[in-house]
C-alpha cells in the first residue's frame, strides 16, 4: 500500500511540471506563432531601434510634444505599476493637485492633473490632446493648429469615447514636422 505522502508529492511534482512549465511554454509558443508583434511587447521600432511600446506610457518633455497622463511610478515600468495611492485627505495629494492646477489654469482635462490607475496608460483622450495643441503648435512654430487637430483626429482609436496613443501621436508629429522645433523649457 502506497503512502498518502508519496500520491501527493507525485501529484505535487506533475502539476508543478503541466502549470508551471509545459502550459506556459505552450501559450507562449502559440502567441508567437498567431500574434508575434503584440506577444513581442507591442514595440515601435524606427528601423531597427526600439522608440518604445504602444502599451506603455512614456514622458516626453518639453512644450514641442503632446504630454501623457501624470505617472505615480514615474513612467518606469520596472516599478509596480499603480496609483500613488494618496487619499483624497492627502495633502502631499493636494498640493501637488494645486500645483497642476496654476499650470495648466482653470480650465483643464482632468487626465493632466491626475495618474491613471496603472500610472503607465498611453493613451489620453481627444479632448486633452485638442487642449494641448496651442502650446505644441507655438513649440513647434506651426501657423495653422488645424493642421494638429488633423493629426490627432487620424491616429483617433476607440468607439463611443475616442482617444489616442502619445507616442504614436510624437512620432508622427516628429515625420510629419521634423524640422519644426524650437527650444523649449521642459515641463
Amino acid at each position: 500500500m502506497r503512502h498518502p505522502a508519496t500520491t501527493a508529492f507525485k501529484m505535487w511534482a506533475v502539476m508543478t511540471l503541466l502549470t508551471g512549465l509545459i502550459y506556459p511554454l505552450f501559450i507562449t509558443l502559440i502567441s508567437q506563432i498567431a500574434m508575434p508583434r503584440q506577444a513581442g511587447g507591442s514595440l515601435i521600432r524606427i528601423g531597427d531601434q526600439v522608440i518604445g511600446s504602444e502599451l506603455i506610457a512614456q514622458s516626453f518633455k518639453g512644450n514641442g510634444y503632446f504630454w501623457p497622463r501624470p505617472s505615480a511610478v514615474d513612467f518606469n515600468p520596472i516599478q509596480p505599476a499603480g496609483g500613488s495611492h494618496l487619499g483624497p485627505t492627502s495633502q502631499k495629494l493636494k498640493d501637488a493637485v494645486k500645483e497642476k492646477v496654476k499650470r495648466w489654469g482653470p480650465r483643464f482635462p482632468p487626465e493632466l492633473i491626475y495618474a491613471s490607475g496603472s500610472g503607465l496608460d498611453p493613451h489620453i483622450s481627444l479632448e486633452t490632446a485638442y487642449f494641448q495643441i496651442e502650446r505644441v503648435a507655438e513649440a513647434r512654430l506651426i501657423a495653422d493648429p488645424a493642421q494638429l487637430r488633423s493629426l490627432v483626429n487620424s491616429l483617433a482609436e476607440g468607439y463611443k469615447e475616442k482617444y489616442v496613443n502619445v507616442l504614436l501621436l510624437n512620432h508622427a508629429l516628429d515625420q510629419r514636422f521634423p524640422d519644426q522645433l524650437r527650444l523649449t523649457t521642459p515641463r
